[in-house]
């Protein structure tokens, strides 16, 4: 058994080289009461995030989109060499009594993600989570700040910061995200 383990972290360990991860099971931090999905919906720019695999550019931003069958349209986009780059995907509630956890798929084969709101103000900030567990021995945490502006004061952000910590959630690794010029690129 313990060899078996061992060379699933092996293997594993490649696929999260660029992400964050932990010893143990996933946490589970509280997400926003009381959350409104509607006036989550739009715009949202990333100011910071723990490093992820799949995000290496600048001006990172994602849109929600509620659709007619109250699932998400998720369009993120980043300008990556010079060229802009766009995603989409399809998001939705996955437990109408937690409205606040919602499920995130960039692909028809994959599974959703976990896109956890952990605290919001509709109009300047949002924290988000997820997690996923690899065999229960370890997990590979993601953490993003975002806004519904290219800017944040650093007092902000601190205090973000430390709702993520008062969650056992680790952003010691969290960058800043590039969001300069990004209005004048494209």
């Amino acid at each position: 058994m313990k060899l078996s383990s061992a060379l699933a972290f092996v293997l594993v360990l490649p696929l999260t080289w660029a992400q964050v991860p932990h010893w143990g099971p996933c946490p589970e931090p509280s997400v926003q009461p009381a959350f409104n999905l509607k006036q989550f919906m739009g715009r949202w720019f990333e100011i910071a995030k723990l490093p992820a695999q799949f995000e290496k550019g600048r001006c990172i931003e994602t849109n929600f989109t509620m659709r007619t069958d109250k699932s998400i349209r998720v369009v993120s986009s980043e300008i990556l060499k010079g060229e802009l780059r766009k995603i989409e995907g399809n998001g939705l509630v996955e437990d109408i009594k937690n409205p606040a956890k919602l499920g995130i798929s960039y692909s028809y084969v994959l599974p959703y993600s976990p896109y956890w709101i952990l605290s919001t103000d509709y109009t300047n900030m949002a924290l988000v989570y997820s997690c996923t567990d690899i065999l229960r021995l370890f997990h590979v945490d993601f953490a993003w700040i975002l806004s519904r502006t290219r800017t944040l004061p650093d007092a902000t952000v601190e205090k973000a910061k430390e709702t993520f910590g008062n969650n056992n959630i680790d952003v010691s690794r969290m960058i800043a995200s590039k969001q300069q010029g990004c209005d004048k690129t494209l």
